[in-house]
């Protein structure tokens, strides 16, 4: 088992984060922006030149973009198990923090190992980092890697067990965070992309209709985005990953002996490895990105299909830890030639991040429980609902999230379209929510589409949204 409750980059600088919202001509959106806050006290003075506001003093000066982050295992004690059905821990699951800063405003990324988050857990969470870091909540952002085979965190009123739960994810929360606090110190960043086959489209065809398998043939974004960010000395603090998979590699397999293991499963075992490469010293983040229609290239419980379009399902057991061993090495490996290649830059200063908000009303409809393929369903819209949309500028890359999982088409046409050299689409924030699947999905009743409360239509009119938010930011 992995070791428990690491902390990195322990530089310590004092806390200087201001909670006063920055004004901000988009409604309902928030802005986190210190460079905002140099260019209107230059204007009040008059104009100064750049010369004029360096001799002014410091609070003229080009406000200098700083990171820390950390990370911690959530303990799961066997005493606690079973715990929603699985019954042993392989690998930990890990809590990860990004803090940022640039001028007098903080923002935290925060990334579990998880399937999904509570609304409770999450709230525990903000509260534990906005104390620890002077961070606002609304400037926290929650996500999950989707890993299959973690215990649901369900209500604290639920049962002893799941309060215990949630007690532990607040506890690594909290060193996380004191590790990020720790080593918060000024920052460069750096961009890159690389090409890795370790996903497939999930939608295949059979004799009753579209269901689960492996499509060769179907929509899938090998790419995978990097960032790296370096301290002034060209040390690396952390490496941010984002990739188009679901961390299902041992989704439901259960094992010779009859245990079901908790396991941070393909993104784990990516981070992990991108981690030793550095000597530990560097934080790893996993960011899903359009997960919905896209499997693990090799699942160890897989769907089969034969000559006459036949499903079934087949369950490799113990064997399938060399499937996500390899795999996972493979997506890290590429992770980490990728960041070798990049080049940091910014000097500290120069870097722009920008925290923006908003919500785009789409239809809904009833959400169906698939349980196998058909060739007919109902999906009549039902009401309307707010989708939340997260986007954080980072220099020249965007990060943007929704909290359902999107289709490889929906984050292609957003990345398409958008004005950022590095565009990174990301899915399961603030918890996660189930499929928001694109046009054909519904054309052709394909899992995503029937395992969703989003009527058709839906995938592009938020895909659309973002595209206009992302070119207000350029503006």
């Amino acid at each position: 088992m992995a070791s428990k409750n690491v902390n990195v980059n322990a530089n310590r600088y004092a806390n200087r984060n201001e909670n006063t919202r920055l004004g901000s001509p988009l409604q309902r959106r928030s802005f986190l922006n210190g460079s905002i806050a140099a260019a209107v006290t230059a204007t009040a003075l008059g104009g100064a030149t750049a010369a004029q506001a360096a001799d002014a003093g410091p609070a003229l000066k080009e406000p200098v973009l700083k990171a820390g982050a950390g990370r911690a295992a959530i303990d799961i004690p066997s005493a606690l198990l079973p715990l929603d059905g699985f019954t042993t821990v392989h690998d930990d699951l890990y809590v990860r923090i990004l803090l940022l800063e640039n001028g007098s405003r903080r923002v935290a990324l925060a990334v579990l190992d998880l399937t999904s988050i509570s609304a409770e857990a999450i709230a525990a969470m903000r509260t534990t980092i906005a104390k620890a870091s002077g961070v606002a909540t609304a400037d926290i952002v929650v996500t999950v890697t989707h890993t299959f085979s973690a215990p649901h965190v369900q209500a604290t009123t639920s049962s002893t067990g799941a309060a215990q739960y949630v007690r532990h994810i607040t506890k690594a929360t909290a060193t996380a965070i004191a590790a990020a606090v720790e080593g918060l110190r000024p920052a460069r960043v750096g961009f890159g992309t690389g090409t890795c086959d370790v996903n497939v489209n999930r939608d295949v065809l059979t004799a009753d209709g579209w269901w689960l398998g492996t499509g060769e043939r179907g929509s899938s974004d090998k790419s995978v985005g990097v960032t790296r960010l370096d301290d002034l000395d060209g040390n690396p603090i952390a490496v941010l990953i984002n990739y188009a998979v679901q961390s299902s590699v041992m989704m439901e397999s259960v094992m010779a002996g009859g245990d079901l293991p908790i396991t941070a499963d393909l993104a784990g075992a990516a981070v992990q490895h991108v981690e030793k490469q550095y000597g530990g010293e560097v934080v790893g983040f996993f960011l899903v990105g359009s997960c919905g229609d896209q499997a693990p290239a090799f699942r160890s419980k897989r769907y089969t299909i034969d000559k006459d379009k036949k499903w079934s399902q087949v369950d490799a057991q113990d064997a399938g830890w060399l499937l996500l061993t390899v795999q996972g090495e493979r997506l890290g490996t590429e992770a980490v030639r990728v960041s070798e290649t990049i080049r940091t830059s910014g000097g500290g200063s120069g870097s722009t991040v920008r925290l923006l908000t908003d919500t785009v009303t789409v239809d809904t409809m009833a959400m169906g429980h698939p349980t196998g393929p058909t060739k007919t369903y109902d999906f009549t819209p039902t009401g309307t609902a707010d989708v939340p949309v997260w986007i954080l500028q980072l220099g020249n890359g965007v990060f943007v999230g929704v909290e359902p999982e999107l289709s490889t088409d929906t984050a292609l046409a957003i990345k398409k379209h958008s004005p950022f050299p590095h565009t990174a689409v990301m899915s399961m924030l603030e918890g996660g929510s189930k499929n928001m699947a694109e046009a054909q999905s519904y054309a052709r009743i394909t899992y995503e589409a029937m395992d969703s409360s989003y009527a058709q239509g839906s995938a592009e009119t938020v895909a659309a949204t973002i595209g206009t938010l992302l070119h207000s930011l350029r503006a």
